[in-house]
């Protein structure tokens, strides 16, 4: 087994004894933190993504995020993994799909739509010192940062994630793209690219 399944192995495990509260008080927590960076603060447009069982909770945020004007794509995950976008309409406005996800029900606006976006917030299970960023091993969204890298876009990357998930470091392999900023229930630190 890789290192980097290894390490998702033991990140997925430690996610499973959180408790549905411990979940809800840190999407509460990471709501205020995202908000109060300026990148967030600012931004009219954020790719976002809806957070399912133990991940770092989205609801609270998302929400936020559209009172506030802003204008928020979700992913829709397509046959081959890679990700359509869709605009957030409400929670009201998701529905179950594949792999356990909740899509919005919305007009598909296609992959491309993501260039448009001045904050993506990537889901993940660790970051480390030097803002690479271990992701769930679906390659979703890899394409996503790999399309934004060749189109010239520079939206600001930051990765959701609990305060334990920041780690010494996390294997990486040449497809792999650092990240902006984390955001914890307990902060955020900045990353300088390259």
């Amino acid at each position: 087994m890789s290192a980097k399944a290894l390490l998702r192995r033991e990140l997925s495990a430690a996610r499973r004894l959180l408790t549905a509260q411990d979940v809800e008080r840190a999407a509460a927590a990471l709501a205020r933190e995202a908000l109060a960076l300026p990148e967030v603060s600012g931004a009219r447009t954020v790719a976002a993504y809806v957070s399912v069982g133990r991940e770092p909770g989205t609801h609270a945020l998302l929400d936020a995020l559209r009172t506030r004007g802003v204008r928020v794509l979700l992913p829709v995950l397509l046959a081959d993994n890679d990700l359509d976008w869709a605009p957030y309409e409400g929670a009201g406005r998701l529905l179950p799909a594949g792999r356990g996800l909740l899509e919005p029900d919305g007009e598909r606006l296609g992959p491309e739509a993501v260039l448009g976006a001045d904050v993506v917030l990537l889901p993940g299970l660790a970051v480390d010192g030097r803002g690479m960023r271990l992701g769930r091993g679906g390659g979703s969204y890899d394409r996503v940062l790999a399309r934004l890298a060749a189109a010239g876009a520079h939206p600001a990357l930051i990765v959701l994630l609990y305060g334990d998930e920041v780690a010494a470091r996390v294997p990486e392999e040449p497809h792999d793209h650092p990240v902006d900023a984390v955001v914890t229930p307990a902060g955020s630190r900045r990353f300088s690219r390259g």
